[in-house]
């Protein structure tokens, strides 16, 4: 059998009067997509938080490609391949998609942003996810489903090994799931 990518053992997070993950394990294997299914408050976003560095955990360890990791926070857990798209939509409105994409990571050309190859970029990742949108679009003329679109695009920018997707097609159509 492969070896795991991922994989956290006994992991434990505890909030004031309530212990939310008691001793949970998982792991995670390269090109597979997996699914984590529950009731509602089984852990699932607490799990999914703590491996994108928003949580820490309480107990329990982490290992990345064989290594044991301790992520420090969402930065962290970007530099190390791990990406979410969190339920909530994390997007300026006012900006176009292009540059909610690469929001913090602009392309420079000297000391100012490269438009041009932000939205090419941007054209690129969109027409991966057969989105019909110019990444020059803002926003907030999107639909909630667009917009969640825009969310894993931004995903897909960080050259992730591993896209944690919080309930993703919640907002989406069928056509887009």
């Amino acid at each position: 059998m492969k070896t795991p990518i991922l994989k956290m053992t006994n992991i434990i997070k505890e909030f004031p009067g309530v212990k939310a993950l008691d001793g949970v394990n998982l792991e995670l294997y390269e090109g597979k997509v997996m699914a984590l299914m529950g009731e509602n408050g089984a852990g699932k976003s607490t799990l999914m938080k703590i491996l994108s560095g928003v949580y820490k955990k309480d107990g329990g360890q982490i290992f990345y490609n064989g290594v044991e990791e301790d992520i420090k926070g969402p930065k962290d857990a970007t530099k190390k391949g791990i990406a979410i798209i969190h339920q909530e939509l994390n997007l300026i409105k006012d900006l176009s998609i292009g540059e909610n994409i690469f929001l913090g990571r602009e392309f420079k050309k000297g000391f100012r942003v490269d438009f041009n190859k932000l939205h090419e970029e941007g054209d690129k990742l969109l027409k991966k996810l057969n989105v019909n949108r110019s990444s020059r679009d803002l926003v907030e003329k999107l639909s909630l489903g667009e917009q969640q679109m825009v969310e894993i695009a931004k995903a897909l920018s960080l050259d992730a090994k591993i896209i944690i997707m919080d309930e993703p097609t919640d907002a989406l159509t069928e056509t887009e799931t």
